[in-house]
This record gives structure tokens, C-alpha cells and sequence, in this order.
């Protein structure tokens, strides 16, 4: 059996007889073969199991089927031609327990895959279980989610399964696993709250977790679990399908889908919703994915020589405009949603997907709660797609409710992330100023110099600090060689006020409310637990850290005026007012948003020295936040010492 090889030219894309003439690469083929059917896939009962495969080039179409996930040999059964391209079967009996693939005719190429809609699969990935879903149900398995408002009201946590368990200081059992994220009652040895605990004390809504579909063998190889591995998992393999390295036993395809549906009830319960890192921008191996061996030439981006399109600097780009893949994109979102209760999404590299693609998720996410969180890397990168159908920053204004992150802010805040020594507005940059109220009014067209990509707030993901290169920490120390480490944290703490006390969507890494370092690696994606591991030692060493983390939040929470819906709202009820050299300041009238204060005045400074500010003549103002950082507070004038941000109220 021949399979494709690591070249495209090795790859046999069908005999044109079998297609009628049409070739796989046109936008013909999209027309004669879109299958508009809901039962791709198997669907599976006691009594029989029905499979339906897309592959219009394959001149024939078999079952294979298998007692185990590596059984060398399995039963063929013969599939049947269908309408728009799919092959049929149906295998009458008890079939649970069962693994399959698929095996088709490409032209003179024999191609063995698993089926892209699997629901299950054996250890990694390499074959589809044949399993009854509804019994993966944990005990307690119920729909009702933790209640929160707008967009603007999230508070996102971002964070990795195993490394915000791993640390054997985390005081969890299942330390990496699933069941680790859902422990409760957890402490480390020296007694701090870790764990879920430790996120439910933060108070933010929505934990953001990083891939945890199937992901590529040869970033973890789930049959070799005793030994170091570790990836983040940016390596998609089969997307509808929980990872099983993450699980306690991988080998059992139920045993991490009911695990994971654990975690998820639990962190619902504790009053948590759960956004899913998704990655339909590229596959792990373009030659070898079940796209390529199933219907080579279609599910991938193309270049006009017939070479993968590259903008994810992965190999390869997912053809999200065509129309198959469109429908698997979207089947597989909505697969999350009704399977596993997932409440919000963020796309990787969302900028190489197309608008319409986006559009028509948030359409069908919305018709089952509109609640549901959408987020994504509107980056402007190339890729073989005509630039207006681009889902980026460019053309965000064309996809309202679904947001983007502000790596304008973020490199303003911090410094550029990709010079290191480059020092952002905390550590005392010059000229930034602009690019911080940018952000601070959540992106939208505030006035003619204050726009950047957003039409609406809820448009806008404001962070100094994700899983991508250096933590804030680390930036910030290798931005300020021979600093002391009191006046770097102070810088960082500066950080996280911005975030938190801006329009828009507020998003946190985990750990940053400790200073999370990863030794100054930009890029950890493959560097281990010692790197990439949470350290609850150095949270308990850090206390003050979270704890003003915890403050802020609260503060977020309690002030709606920091959270506007509409930019109207804000061009209307927020003005920046005068601020000295290294600060930055901004009042908030007139119960914005249902504020209870009348008016709040905000100051985040940089600055060494101590600095007066004349305040606005608004009425008789009172501290909220940011005490230690006030020297002296009369109605006209304050008097900042240090670096932070300071936040008062008016009743009057």
C-alpha cells in the first residue's frame, strides 16, 4: 500500500474520469460536490453503525475495521458511491469496542486514514473508536453555565493542562492531567492556595485552555508517557477529539473524553466557563493528514505551482475558504459546543482563515447562545488567499462580536516582543504614549488620532503577556539590565493595571500574577516542564503579587464603567486629561455603563520621581486603588510617587 510522501509531487490527485472532468484544485469541484448532509462520519447504535466518508476522487472506498488501536490486521468492507462524493456503509451489530479507518483509491494510490470526523480514537490518534458517546458522561453532566453578561465582562485566564499542574509543589494528585485542573481543596507546602482554587480566588470568568484536541504523535507520543515529552500542542492531528496524554489512561478511547467533560463540569461548577484554543489554521503534516491521504488536493492552500501555501511558517495553510472545509470547521466547533458544553473559542492564526468562514461560526454559534466567547490572532500574514477575504486586523470592522488581540497595546505596555532590549511604556519607552490610549479605549475610531482596528469594544483582546514569547517578567528584565527587582515588579504590576482598567476584553497568562518566568526562553513550546511548568513556590514566594491581582480584578468587577459595550459609550464618557511626561491619564463620567461613582479618574504612571497632577474640577475625589502609590490627594491635586496606577472616584 502506497501512502503520500513528504512531497507533493509524490501525491496522486485521481483520475479527472471519476470526477467528471473536474479538477479537485477548481471552484467547480466545490459546486458539484458540497455535501450539506449532518451525518459525515460514523453514527453509531447498538444495533448497527452507519459511516459516511467525503471522497469524490476515490474511485473505490473501504471500511477497515480493527479489534485494537495497533492490531496488524483488520476486516475490509466495501463502502458504496453516494450522492456529492461520499461512500456509504453500514455494519449491522454490536460495534462498540471496535477501531476503524478509512482506505481509498486515489488514482494508483492506496491511502489508509482515519476518518476526520472521528469522535474517538485509540492511542495516538492513528485509528477511530467505535464507542457510544452518551455513556462518557460523568456522574454529574449538566448544561447550565456560569452566568456573565457581555464580552466586555470577561476576565480570560490562559493557561496549559500540564503546566499549571505539574509542579510538585502544586499539592494536586492527578498532577498534568484533566482531573489535576479539577481538584479542589488543593495547597501547596507551604500552604498557598494552588489549582483551581487559586483561579477561583483570582476571580476571573474564563479559563483559556491551550490545545487540547488530539494533537501530532511526534510532538507526545501517548505510549511512551513514562518518559520527558512535552509540546503545547499546536499540532493538530484529529480535531474532534480530546487529547490523551492529558487523560489517565490513554489506551481507553473513553477514558479522555469523560475526564475531560470532568474537568469541564467542574470548573462550571465553580462558576468557570472554559474557552477552547482552536487550530484550523494548519495540520501538523500536510502530506500525511487524513485530509491529504482522503482528498488530496482539496482541504489544504495552495500556490499557483501546487505547493502548500506557508503563512504559518508550519508547512502548511487550511484551505478554511473551501467549501468542505468550511463545513468541517464549523460541524467541529459546534461539536464542542453540544458534546462537551465548551463556552467560547480562540482561533490560532486566525488572520490566514477567511471572514466568511468566521462569520458563519459566529452566525451558528449564536443561534445556541450567543454567550459563547470568540477570539482570535488577527494577524496580518500572507498566505495564498486574496487579501479582502482575509479574517484579520484589516478587515475586523467586517466581522462584528468576534474579537482580536491588541498587539499594538501589548508592545506599547511592555516593549516590542521581538527586540528584546526595546523598553515599552512601564519601564520608561519614550513616545508611547499614543499607542497606550489606543488601547485604553479598546482599539475603536475614538477620534481621528485614536483608531486602530475596532469597531466595537467587545472587538478587542487587551494583554501584555500569553503563552507566545517572553513572559512579562522576563521581557521586562531583559528590558531593564541592572534595574532592582522590586522596581521590575513594580513595572510589571503597572502592566496588569492597563490590562485590567482598559475598554475591551482583559486577558491574563497564568502565573503572571506572580511574575512567571520561563529563564528568558521566547519560546518554549517543546522546552519541557522545567521551563514551562507554574511554579508554586515562586507564588508563594510572590504573594503580594496575586493578591494585587485578586484587588484588581475586584476592582474591574465592581466598576461597569471600565467595562462599555459600545464605542459610542466611550467616545462619549471617557476623556483623557492632562497628564506629565511617563503617564498617562483618563476620567470616566457621568455613570458610564451603570457606574456607581459618577465619575472615575485614572493615572497609570511610569516615572522615577515623585510627580503633582492637577485633577479635573469634578467634584470631591476618593482613593480606590493604588494607595501606595499616593503621596498627597486633595479635591485639585494629586501627588504620585512610584510606578503604578492609582484609580479615584467622585460620588458628587
Amino acid at each position: 500500500m502506497s501512502v503520500p510522501k513528504d512531497s507533493n509531487s509524490n501525491i496522486d490527485y485521481g483520475d479527472l474520469s471519476v470526477t467528471g472532468g473536474v479538477s479537485v484544485f477548481s471552484e467547480q469541484f466545490d459546486e458539484d460536490f458540497y455535501y450539506e448532509g449532518q451525518d459525515l462520519g460514523l453514527t453509531y447504535t447498538n444495533k448497527w453503525s452507519k459511516f459516511r466518508l467525503w471522497a469524490p476522487t476515490a474511485s473505490e472506498a473501504f471500511i477497515m475495521l480493527y479489534e485494537d488501536w495497533n492490531s496488524p490486521s483488520g476486516k475490509k468492507v466495501q463502502m458504496q458511491r453516494d450522492a456529492k462524493g461520499t461512500w456509504i456503509a453500514q455494519i449491522e451489530g454490536e460495534m462498540a469496542g471496535m477501531y476503524y479507518t478509512y482506505l481509498v483509491r486515489i488514482g494508483s494510490q492506496w491511502n489508509e486514514a482515519i476518518d476526520p470526523y472521528a469522535k474517538a480514537v485509540g492511542v495516538n490518534g492513528d485509528r477511530g473508536a467505535i464507542i457510544n458517546l452518551s455513556e462518557t458522561h460523568p456522574e454529574r453532566w449538566t448544561e447550565n453555565k456560569p452566568h456573565y453578561g457581555n464580552a466586555t465582562d470577561a476576565i480570560i485566564y490562559e493557561l496549559h493542562v500540564r503546566d499549571y499542574t505539574i509542579h510538585s509543589g502544586s499539592g494536586v494528585q492527578n498532577r498534568g492531567k484533566y482531573l489535576g485542573l479539577a481538584e479542589k481543596g488543593t495547597r501547596g507546602s507551604n500552604g498557598i492556595t494552588t489549582g483551581l482554587d487559586h483561579i477561583q480566588e483570582l476571580g476571573v470568568t474564563h479559563v483559556q485552555l491551550l490545545p487540547i484536541f488530539d494533537f501530532a504523535t511526534e510532538s507526545v507520543d501517548e505510549t511512551r508517557l513514562d518518559e520527558p515529552q512535552y509540546n503545547w500542542g499546536y499540532d493538530p492531528k484529529n480535531y474532534n477529539v480530546p487529547e490523551g496524554s492529558y487523560s489517565t489512561n490513554p489506551y481507553l478511547p473513553e477514558v479522555r473524553i469523560r475526564e475531560f467533560k470532568q474537568m469541564i463540569q467542574t470548573l462550571h461548577d465553580e462558576g468557570l466557563r472554559v474557552i477552547m484554543d482552536v487550530v484550523y489554521n494548519h495540520v501538523y503534516n500536510g502530506y500525511l493528514i487524513h485530509f491529504t491521504k482522503l482528498v488530496p488536493g482539496y482541504y489544504l492552500r495552495y500556490t499557483a505551482d501546487r505547493q502548500f501555501s506557508n503563512g504559518s511558517g508550519c508547512g502548511n495553510d487550511v484551505a478554511s475558504e473551501r467549501k468542505m472545509m468550511r463545513k468541517f470547521i464549523i460541524d467541529s466547533i459546534l461539536h464542542w459546543v453540544k458534546e462537551y458544553h465548551i463556552d467560547g473559542f480562540r482561533f490560532d492564526l486566525m488572520g490566514l482563515m477567511d471572514k466568511e468562514t468566521m462569520n458563519e461560526i459566529r452566525k451558528r454559534l449564536d443561534e445556541i447562545d450567543p454567550s459563547i466567547i470568540t477570539i482570535g490572532e488577527g494577524w496580518v500574514m500572507e498566505t495564498a488567499l486574496a487579501q479582502e477575504k482575509r479574517a484579520n486586523q484589516h478587515h475586523a470592522v467586517e466581522m462584528p462580536r468576534i474579537a482580536q488581540f491588541n498587539d499594538g497595546f501589548r508592545d506599547a505596555v511592555k516593549g516590542d516582543i521581538f527586540v528584546f532590549d526595546r523598553k515599552g511604556f512601564v519601564s520608561g519607552g519614550k513616545s508611547l504614549e499614543s499607542s497606550v490610549k489606543k488601547g485604553i479605549v479598546a482599539g475603536i475610531h475614538y477620534n481621528d488620532e485614536l483608531r486602530s482596528f475596532a469597531a466595537e469594544p467587545c472587538q478587542t483582546v487587551n494583554f501584555v503577556e500569553c503563552h507566545d514569547n517572553h513572559t512579562l517578567w522576563d521581557k521586562i528584565e531583559l528590558s531593564n539590565v541592572g534595574e532592582s527587582d522590586d522596581l521590575r515588579r513594580a513595572m510589571c504590576r503597572l502592566a496588569s493595571s492597563m490590562v485590567l482598567t482598559s475598554q475591551g476584553i482583559p486577558f491574563i497568562h497564568a502565573g503572571q500574577e506572580f511574575y512567571r518566568s520561563k529563564g528568558g526562553k521566547d519560546n518554549s513550546y517543546n522546552l519541557g516542564d522545567p521551563v514551562n511548568q507554574l511554579d508554586w513556590e515562586r507564588a508563594a514566594e510572590h504573594r503580594e503579587g496575586t493578591a494585587f491581582m485578586r484587588r484588581l480584578i475586584k476592582l474591574r468587577k465592581e466598576h461597569p464603567g471600565f467595562r462599555m459595550m459600545e464605542a459610542d459609550s466611550i467616545r462619549n464618557h471617557l476623556f483623557f486629561e492632562e497628564a506629565p511626561e511617563q503617564a498617562v491619564a483618563f476620567t470616566i463620567r457621568d455613570h458610564a455603563n451603570g457606574e456607581p461613582e459618577k465619575h472615575l479618574y485614572v493615572i497609570h504612571y511610569a516615572g522615577r520621581d515623585a510627580v503633582e497632577v492637577k485633577l479635573p474640577n469634578l467634584g470631591s475625589w476618593h482613593l480606590l486603588f493604588g494607595e501606595e502609590c499616593v503621596e498627597m490627594l486633595t479635591d485639585q491635586t494629586i501627588k504620585v510617587d512610584g510606578i503604578g496606577t492609582v484609580v479615584l472616584a467622585c460620588r458628587h
